[in-house]
Formats: structure tokens, sequence, C-alpha cells
């Protein structure tokens, strides 16, 4: 072996754990397969998306690093989080359909007598290191431990904020499902994820998991781990129908076309769970900002009056340069200029979009830096947050009489790696 061989052996060995592996054997062959990986790499819908802070490094880090604004970026004090307890799971939802935002992007949605986790993270840091990297800015509403049973986790990429090497070791130890898109298998398989719990899917891609039915569908995003990254793993948004309702995760993308397709496919929603956070004019194409997450959320459900958005990828990790306050915000309003219905939860508390009203509170404000201006009205707040569901009702008994006689419209279900 040259010398070059073995210093990089040597370095492949010394590679943190969390890095994870790159897919190999039938699992790579299935990447290649797939009719959206291209030239090497995995490719976004809508063209190129840049990735990497654009202009120069020395502006990037001027913004990053400006002494006035740098304390923005975090709460000034402590983030109101419920203490979720059992209590506050244990019984089913009356609806039938109940969100617990975890923070960031972490959602437990109980659907239908099913429970799905998206994108869990229980780690103190999104990073492969436990010394270094993003802290978060609240403590977890409860104990991984006490969460109970979950049928399937879903994860939409592998990012270290949204899919955590310790959560999903302490998840392999239960007899959860993973669904992932292609090639994250590797990375759950590397970590004690046994095989025929995984269901790896490409977008369009379906699989039943008891009375649900999860679709890998479209973002605009990127993937890798490591340092040498090999954009071998895929990113997706993510569809979950049960018997009687249907959510929507968005994972992270930016605003793209898609949307509307995936809306005419698969919405209305019960519910859409929107990534609004770390944007920033440095990386445009790859995360929204609160009105292109609002305008996301319009598409997938054809107007302002079908089921509420819940604002996620925020609050919990400082990811960008905006102020830490500004998703919040900026989604009340974005949601009062189109008249649209928003969920705004604490971090851990539970609540169930098709009942009559929906946490409207901009909770936030206790926590945050007040703005020179002061906040908005909060009556214009809740106004917008809060809405009966009567028009939501009344969009879905017209979708449903119209899509009788139609066929059954069975996915297509797909083994694993």
């Amino acid at each position: 072996m040259s010398v070059f061989g073995s210093l990089s052996s040597g370095l492949h060995r010394l590679q943190p754990e969390a890095f994870g592996v790159d897919p190999s054997g039938e699992r790579l062959a299935r990447i290649r397969r797939s009719p959206h990986f291209k030239d090497g790499v995995f490719q976004n819908p809508g063209g190129e998306a840049r990735i990497r802070p654009s202009g120069s490094t020395l502006e990037f880090a001027k913004v990053f690093f400006d002494k006035e604004e740098r304390p923005r970026r975090s709460p000034q004090g402590t983030i109101p989080v419920h203490p979720t307890t059992l209590a506050d799971i244990a019984k089913p939802p009356v609806t039938g359909l109940r969100l617990t935002w975890m923070g960031h992007s972490s959602v437990l949605a109980e659907i239908d007598g099913h429970r799905v986790l998206f994108d869990p993270v229980w780690g103190e840091r999104c990073s492969p290191f436990p010394f270094v990297g993003p802290k978060r800015l609240h403590p977890v509403p409860l104990p991984l431990a006490a969460l109970g049973p979950v049928d399937v986790v879903v994860i939409s990429h592998d990012h270290y904020d949204h899919l955590d090497m310790p959560t999903i070791k302490a998840l392999a130890d239960t007899d959860t499902l993973f669904a992932v898109p292609l090639g994250v298998g590797a990375h759950l398989e590397h970590w004690g994820v046994s095989a025929d719990r995984l269901r790896e899917l490409d977008w369009h891609e379906a699989t039943k998991v008891g009375g649900l039915t999860l679709t890998a569908t479209p973002a605009r995003h990127f993937c890798g781990r490591g340092l040498r990254n090999t954009q071998h793993t895929l990113w997706a948004s993510w569809v979950v129908e049960g018997e009687a309702h249907r959510v929507y995760h968005s994972g992270d993308t930016g605003y793209f076309d898609g949307f509307k397709e995936i809306g005419a496919a698969h919405g209305p929603f019960d519910a859409t769970m929107i990534q609004i956070g770390a944007y920033s004019d440095f990386w445009p194409d790859i995360h929204m900002t609160p009105a292109e997450g609002m305008r996301a959320h319009l598409d997938l459900q054809g107007g302002p009056s079908a089921g509420p958005m819940l604002p996620i990828h925020w609050a919990t990790f400082n990811l960008a340069t905006h102020a830490w306050a500004e998703p919040g915000e900026g989604t009340v309003a974005a949601a009062r200029a189109e008249g649209a219905r928003i969920a705004l939860p604490r971090p851990g508390e539970p609540f169930e979009p098709t009942a009559e009203t929906v946490p409207g509170e901009p909770w936030w404000r206790t926590a945050a830096a007040a703005p020179a201006e002061g906040w908005p009205a909060a009556e214009l707040v809740t106004e917008a947050a809060i809405k009966t569901t009567s028009e939501a009702a009344a969009r879905a008994q017209r979708d449903t009489a119209g899509s009788e006689g139609e066929g059954s419209g069975e996915p297509e279900v797909v083994p694993a790696g």
C-alpha cells in the first residue's frame, strides 16, 4: 500500500462514527438507477441550487460576526417549553389527529391510531462532535424514552439537525420502522438499525406501514455529513396519509413550483409542517423564508381555507444570521396577509389541527429581545393565527365527493435497500 493509501485508510478509521457511511453494493446500484441521479449526484427540481454562501467569505464573515446583530440571533430569556408528559399524549386525540412539535423539525404526529416521528433530534448539539457545533437553545420537552412506542420514524435527509446519531441509536433498540430517502439507510444500518426495518424511497415512491401510506416527495436541498461529501444520499419532503387524515412535512427545502404538483397529487392536507427558519440571502435556494413557506403552504393546500400550517425548523438551534424571533414574526405576518391558518404551539405543546381552534399566541416574545418599535398588536396576531375550521371542513367534503369513482390510488410498496 502506498504512503497516501495508508494515510487515507488511517484518516477513515479516525473519522467520527456520526459521519455515517457512504452507500455501497445494491443500495448504490439502486441510487444510480434513480431518474433523479445524474452525473454522479442527485439533481434538484428546478435546476441547480446554491448550497454554500454566495459572495465572498469575508462578506459572510462580516455579517456572521457582527457584534450588534449576534445577540439578536439567540433568545434573551428562557424559552417557554411546554413540559410534555405522558398524560398529554396517552389519550387518543379526539379528532383523530394530533401534532406535538418537539422543537426544530422534530414532530410527533398521531394520525388515525398510528404514531409517526419526523426528524427526531434529541441530542444537545447538531454536530458530529459532542463538544462543538450549534447547541440547543431550549431543552427537549420530554425524554425520548418517555415518548412511548412509535410506529415509524421518518427522516427527511442526512444533515445533523435532522438525522441525529444518538437519537437513532436509542431508537434502534425499539421495534419502530424507519422511512428514509434513498441512500440514508446506509447511515442507519451503520448505527445498528437492521435492514428489514428500513423503508428506503426515491421521490414519488410510497410504502405502507400499518394503516398509513408514506410517500417521499421532492424537495430542493442537498445532503452530506462527512468531510468527503459524495452527494449519494437523497433529500425529501413527506406525505403521510391515514384512513381519515393526511399531513405533509417539508424537511428542508427552497421554494419551487413542485409544491403545487405535490398538493394536486396528495392534498389538501389536514396540516402542513413547513420549514421557515435558517434562511439567508447567502443560500436562497435551499431554505425558505417565512413568506416563501406560506406560499408553499398555500400551493400545497390550494388556498387559505384548508388545514393550518405549523412552522418548523426554527427556535431550537442558531443556524443562520437572522434574528431568533424573526421566523415566528414573519410567519404571523405572512398568515395575516394571506388570511391563512397557522398553529403556533410552544415546543412540546400538543394540539389537534382539525379542532375548532389551535394555539396562536406569539410565545417567543417573552424570550426575545423586543424590536425598537415594539411588537405588533396582539389582536392582529390572533386574528390570523386562530380561525375555525368550517371552511376547511366544507372544502374537504367537496373534495371527497369529487373523488368518488376514481381509481384506488394504491401505492407501490418499495422494499428496503
